[in-house]
C-alpha cells in the first residue's frame, strides 16, 4: 500500500503546472448482490483517488479488506474464500473521464474509460456517470455493474443460491483541488 500511495503522490505531483489536480476528500464504494437466498451488501470509505482536470486523467485504489458486512462471517468468506484478500490486496482502476466542464457548476454526465483491475486481473471499462461541480468540489458518482466470472472469481456451485453472479458497484467520490 506504502508503494501505491508513493506512486500515486508522485504521478498527482507529476501532472503539468497548469492543470487543475484534485485529491479525494471523502470517498464510498461500495457493492450490492441480490441472490434469491440472500442480499449481499458491503461498504467501503477507505478509497482514495485523484482526478487531474487538465487530461482528464482519474485514477482510484480501493482495499478490499476494507469492505465491512452486516456479518463477520459474510466478511471473512469475502475476503479468504472468494477475494482472497491476501494475495489481491487492492482493487484499482485507471482511465480518463470525459464529457465535463468545472466552469459550469451543477450536475452534467460524464464517462469513464479505463482499465478495472480487481482479483489480479484487468478488463477495459467504460462507466457512466455523473459529475458535480459546486464552487471548488468536484463531486463524482457512478453505478456500475461487475460480473464476478470476468475477473475470474470462482463462486462454488452450492453458493450459486446465495452469491449473484455480477454484482452492482456505487462509486462516489468528493474532491477538493490540491
Amino acid at each position: 500500500m506504502k508503494v501505491f500511495l508513493m506512486l500515486m503522490t508522485l504521478w498527482t505531483f507529476a501532472l503539468p503546472a497548469l492543470s487543475q489536480s484534485y485529491r479525494t476528500q471523502k470517498c464510498a464504494v461500495s457493492f450490492f448482490s441480490s441472490a434469491p437466498l440472500e442480499d449481499i451488501k458491503a461498504d467501503n470509505k477507505e478509497a482514495i483517488g485523484v482526478f487531474n482536470a487538465g487530461s482528464g486523467d482519474f485514477a482510484f485504489v480501493v482495499q478490499i479488506k476494507g469492505f465491512q458486512f452486516a456479518k463477520s462471517l459474510m466478511q471473512e468468506h469475502f475476503n479468504e474464500n472468494f477475494m482472497e484478500s491476501d494475495k489481491y490486496p487492492r482493487g484499482t482502476f485507471e482511465g480518463k473521464i470525459k464529457g465535463y466542464d468545472l466552469n459550469k457548476d451543477g450536475v452534467q454526465k460524464v464517462t469513464a474509460s479505463g482499465k478495472m483491475n480487481i482479483h489480479g486481473v484487468e478488463q477495459p471499462m467504460d462507466v457512466d456517470g455523473k459529475l458535480t461541480v459546486l464552487g471548488e468540489r468536484v463531486i463524482m458518482d457512478a453505478v456500475f455493474p461487475v460480473k464476478l466470472e470476468d475477473h475470474k472469481i470462482d463462486i462454488p456451485k452450492i453458493l450459486f443460491q446465495k452469491i449473484a453472479e455480477e454484482v452492482e458497484v456505487t462509486v462516489h467520490f468528493e474532491f477538493k483541488e490540491e
